[in-house]
């Protein structure tokens, strides 16, 4: 009898062809686009960071194991979310508008934010700041 098991890793993103999960645009932004892996190993790509977070707000019943997000100064790398140092500033679109970007490197995001202006968050903290804009939506 053969086990056959999820593997619980991402998949690449082809940009230009896969659609978001959540809205369903076709992922083009290779700085702003997204990932999570299920605990089951289930795969799902967004083309812009806070459309993971609004899928994984409004999904809460898929457990998540992997969160991933492009990184701004190295266009298609996913990087771990989870890790990433965030920056939301009005003078960076992300394809959703919320104008979200992520770093790897918590001193690439403080010299982007010293370029552009706008807002740094950590995981921890963007994930609180999409819920109170939830709350302020409706």
């Amino acid at each position: 009898m053969w086990f056959t098991s999820c593997e619980i890793k991402p998949k690449p993103i082809n940009y230009g062809s896969d659609n978001c999960q959540y809205c369903n645009m076709t992922i083009v932004d290779k700085q702003h686009a997204a990932q999570i892996v299920t605990d089951k190993g289930r795969v799902y790509k967004f083309d812009a960071i806070e459309c993971m977070l609004n899928y994984t707000r409004e999904n809460t019943a898929r457990p998540v194991s992997i969160y991933l997000v492009n990184d701004f100064k190295n266009p298609g790398e996913l990087i771990d979310a989870t890790n990433a140092t965030y920056l939301i500033s009005p003078e960076i679109s992300s394809p959703m508008g919320a104008n979200l970007s992520g770093f790897h490197s918590k001193q690439e995001a403080r010299e982007t934010q010293a370029n552009h202006d706008g807002t740094l968050y950590d995981w921890e903290q963007l994930v609180t700041h999409f819920k109170k804009e939830e709350k302020r939506d409706h």
